[in-house]
């Protein structure tokens, strides 16, 4: 038990001085913005693929309308 606590404690450092947080902070609201942003471009991506898609979907259910009425 004791070694598990005693490698748990090589990754676990907390300041004194709380100020050291500011940088941890910084560099975690700009990987949620980041985040944010892909994560919005990815879902604006996804809705013109849905809209090109439909259009495809009309125009082949009208053309397969069409070669009926031919036939």
């Amino acid at each position: 038990m004791s070694v598990n606590l005693w490698v748990l404690n090589l990754f676990l450092y907390f300041p004194e001085n709380k100020l050291e947080y500011i940088p941890a902070v910084i560099e975690l609201i700009i990987a949620i913005a980041l985040c944010t942003l892909v994560f919005k471009l990815f879902r604006r991506s996804a809705r013109n693929q849905q809209a090109k898609a439909l259009e495809l979907e009309k125009q082949i259910l009208e053309a397969n309308k069409q070669d009926q009425l031919r036939h």
